[in-house]
């Protein structure tokens, strides 16, 4: 990390965590730096070209033939670019979401990208969220948060993401699949979502959004 400052938010699905690392990177005026979103682009390459998601080795030759870019900032919108392309909207289909464990989940794929997330935080500070950013990938980062909401506040928060983007969404269904994906997160052998020893753990259920980073910024301008 050299000189650079890196926050690390996890947590699971619909925990708050991309709004709130955005929120806090505008307030510190830091970079925010979507792990998930470099996921998602990797699955939505692998969607494309038909790669084996069960073959592990496939997706490592994937990855190494792929470049990923996050451009832009917290205030004109994060940009997500696949090998030069603008996939920002592509990667949020129910499609990508539901595929994206494959990618998660495969140890020597998971190294090539942590690579490249460590390589971004060197060179800027950053606020950053994921599933194991406080474990794995930035274990000496600068501040270490844990994001949680209880499982009906966080199907309630996604249900609302999706219908206000015109999507039509049957309530059970997507809780049966945030249920999965909690489980695929929590029991996956590479990279598990777990709270890091030294994280701050906030729960997101009763705070608004500015209630959840004032709350960090407490321990941050205490660290």
């Amino acid at each position: 990390m050299g000189n650079t400052k890196v926050i690390t938010i996890d947590g699971p699905a619909g925990a708050g965590k991309s709004t709130v690392a955005k929120a806090l990177a505008h307030r510190l005026k830091f970079s925010y730096l979507d792990t998930g979103a470099m996921y998602r682009a990797l699955t939505l390459k692998a969607l494309r070209e038909d790669v084996n998601l069960e073959s592990e080795e496939d997706l490592v030759a994937l990855a190494n033939k792929t470049t990923i870019d996050l451009q832009g900032d917290t205030t004109a919108g994060l940009k997500v670019f696949l090998d030069e392309q603008d996939v920002s909207e592509e990667i949020r289909t129910i499609e990508v979401t539901n595929n994206t464990f494959y990618i998660a989940r495969a140890p020597k794929v998971r190294e090539i990208m942590v690579e490249m997330q460590r390589a971004i935080g060197t060179k800027k500070n950053i606020v950053v969220e994921g599933r194991d950013v406080g474990t794995v990938v930035f274990p000496d980062a600068t501040n270490k948060f844990y994001l949680d909401a209880n499982f009906e506040e966080r199907a309630q928060r996604r249900i609302k993401e999706l219908e206000e983007k015109g999507k039509d969404v049957e309530a059970e269904k997507l809780k049966a699949e945030l249920q999965d994906r909690d489980n695929k997160d929590f029991t996956r052998k590479a990279g598990p979502l777990k709270k890091a020893d030294d994280a701050v753990v906030i729960d997101s259920t009763p705070l608004s959004i500015d209630g959840v980073v004032d709350e960090m910024m407490k321990y941050i301008k205490n660290g």
